[in-house]
């Protein structure tokens, strides 16, 4: 018998955890397209445009070890807590130098580098709390869950954010914006676990050590990241710096808040989709599906117009939430909980660890190569980083555990001391 896909939301802790995280997701789409619009309108270079969100990636890379080590010493709903209110505040002052006129590149790219701060420490986090807060047998259910209702918060702030730059401007964007991360702080106070989630300990570098090990024990766990530290590179560079350009040129930027959303609205057939399919080769089908991420960076290459766009990242869209399910309950059923964050940092700084390089080096690609074949040389770097992965016997090979009994003390509760995708 298939578990409804609602079955999770039945827990007290899981219902704090999806609110906090779709109120900071949905900030989260706002933010990148409001803070690449005030950079356009400040100067219209695309090297300044790379150099601001190359520089909350730069944070992201640096800090994301040492925020997997807290997340599995600390509470982490405490640490999520922190985290969204210095979010909050970070984008306030970004929010007043674009409205009050002061705003420079120096330091949009200084407040994102906190802002990529912040998050770094919060995202290893965030990322291990899923099967904190549900039973073992509801795991798939609550991966497929968090990200629906997290993408359910970036197709709104994707919407919003386009009608608030093109008719309030990138501003006020940014305004609101710090709002919902302050929303997203108040929404973690509600999850409450078990003290014996924390890891005590005094030796950092021995614990990153050990996580360093768990991380690469199994082949499948680095291939894959070393698979998407090729893709997030491109995708940054190609959807955060050149995707703007572009919509500027043709479309417009309400058009391209408009593709951004219609990701999001993939995303969120793709969540359900995950939720009911669930093949024992989960993580091969997922991995296969990341293909399709390509699709966007034809779009724009070949043909700029929103249609062929919108499609494509429809597309994509379901694509990329049939591998990140998939990701998630692979390592959540394979890593022992204790060391879940640390793997998850390991992961993502593997993962983030090429975007800067992406976002900073697609602008004078483009200027000197053209945009258009910039896209295509990316969209080649995706369909081949994800075929090389696939050659791997332990990415075709993983299969799905059988769930036996509940992780993290069960789920039916909030009460017990606090604790912490």
């Amino acid at each position: 018998m298939t578990t409804p896909l609602l079955a999770p939301l039945r827990e007290t802790r899981f219902r704090a955890l999806v609110a906090g995280r779709s109120l900071a997701d949905f900030g989260n789409a706002v933010a990148p397209f409001a803070l690449a619009f005030a950079v356009v309108d400040l100067t219209g270079s695309a090297v300044d445009l790379g150099i601001v969100v190359g520089a909350r990636s730069i944070a992201n890379v640096l800090l994301l070890l040492f925020g997997g080590m807290l997340a599995d010493r600390l509470p982490r709903s405490v640490i999520l807590q922190g985290t969204e209110t210095a979010a909050a505040l970070t984008q306030a002052a970004v929010a007043a130098s674009v409205l009050c006129g002061f705003a420079s590149v120096p330091l949009l790219a200084g407040l994102g580098f906190v802002n990529g701060a912040v998050s770094a420490i919060s995202l290893p986090a965030a990322a291990s709390l899923t099967p904190l807060t549900v039973p073992a047998p509801l795991l798939a259910q609550a991966n497929a869950l968090v990200r629906l209702l997290s993408n359910t918060g970036r197709i709104a702030g994707a919407g919003l954010a386009g009608v608030l730059v093109a008719f309030a401007g990138s501003g006020w964007a940014l305004a609101g914006n710090s709002l919902l991360f302050l929303a997203a702080a108040l929404a973690y106070r509600r999850i409450r676990l078990p003290r014996g989630e924390r890891v005590p300990g005094s030796r950092p570098l021995a614990e990153l050590a050990e996580g360093w090990r768990e991380f690469r024990a199994r082949s499948w766990v680095w291939l894959v990241v070393l698979q998407f530290m090729i893709v997030n590179a491109v995708n940054a560079g190609a959807l955060l710096v050149i995707g703007p350009l572009v919509a500027d040129d043709t479309f417009g930027r309400t058009g391209w808040g408009l593709a951004l959303a219609v990701q999001t609205a993939g995303s969120l057939l793709g969540g359900v989709l995950a939720a009911h399919w669930q093949p024992r080769r989960m993580l091969f089908a997922g991995v296969a599906l990341i293909m399709v991420d390509a699709l966007p960076m034809l779009a724009l290459g070949q043909t700029p117009y929103l249609l062929p766009l919108l499609a494509a990242m429809f597309l994509a869209g379901i694509a990329i939430e049939q591998f990140s399910v998939a990701w998630d309950v692979s390592l959540q059923e394979n890593i022992p909980p204790d060391r879940l964050a640390r793997v998850y940092s390991y992961d993502m700084l593997g993962s983030f660890i090429a975007m800067p390089l992406g976002q900073i080096s697609a602008g004078p690609l483009a200027e000197h190569t053209g945009r258009s074949a910039t896209l295509f040389g990316g969209a080649a770097l995706v369909v081949g980083a994800t075929a090389l992965v696939l050659c791997s016997s332990q990415v075709r090979g993983l299969v799905r555990r059988a769930p036996v009994g509940s992780v993290g003390s069960g789920g039916s509760g909030g009460s017990g001391g606090s604790g912490g995708s």
